[in-house]
């Protein structure tokens, strides 16, 4: 839960609860949110905050962990994301086997213009080859430390006798595989070239 104020007794803390889904990760980080900031959002003057950009690049380059980062991009998207989205994507080395790749996802908005806050995802989870972590925090200090929240990190195990059931960490998997691959995920570079985050 957070902040911790309100994070009773026996309970994780949801930035320590993330942050564990990211240094267990050994193969893949997966991560789908709708703001990314590695600052404060609400306080003034902002404040530089690099918890959570520092545990992605971390794990990309101390342990060749693949990380793939998925944000929404909306016509409420504040514009000085991008620059530390593409400081993120900039830290990609593929030939020192440092992966680390960033696109935006862009809702189409079709004749649903006139419902407010609506054509965005809002998604806030990761996944790995071995959890998955469900949240309520946009990526940004403000919502870790000063904004009631709740994360649920999942490691579940297909029972025996049911083969065929998909964990939670597989059905996101494929969920943010789906989107990532979709036509309205666009790389950061298409994005820069004028395309606006409103279809």
């Amino acid at each position: 839960a957070s902040p911790p104020a309100l994070c009773p007794h026996g309970r994780t803390r949801d930035l320590e609860a993330l942050l564990a889904v990211v240094r267990g990760a050994r193969e893949f980080i997966y991560v789908s949110v709708m703001e990314y900031f590695p600052t404060t959002r609400f306080s003034h003057p902002a404040r530089y905050w690099p918890v959570l950009d520092t545990a992605l690049r971390t794990a990309a380059f101390n342990r060749g962990v693949r990380v793939r980062l998925l944000v929404s991009c909306w016509p409420h998207t504040d514009p000085s994301m991008f620059p530390d989205l593409r400081s993120l994507q900039a830290f990609s080395n593929p030939a020192a086997g440092v992966s680390v790749d960033v696109k935006v996802f862009i809702m189409p908005v079709g004749n649903h213009s006139n419902i407010p806050f609506s054509r965005v995802s809002h998604s806030k989870f990761m996944v790995t080859e071995k959890e998955a972590y469900i949240g309520t925090s946009n990526w940004s200090e403000d919502y870790f430390s000063s904004t009631s929240g709740v994360g649920l990190v999942v490691s579940q195990r297909v029972p025996s006798g049911r083969p065929g059931l998909l964990t939670v960490q597989e059905q996101l998997r494929r969920l943010f595989e789906r989107d990532w691959d979709s036509r309205y995920a666009v790389g950061l570079d298409a994005q820069a070239q004028g395309q606006d985050c409103a279809w």
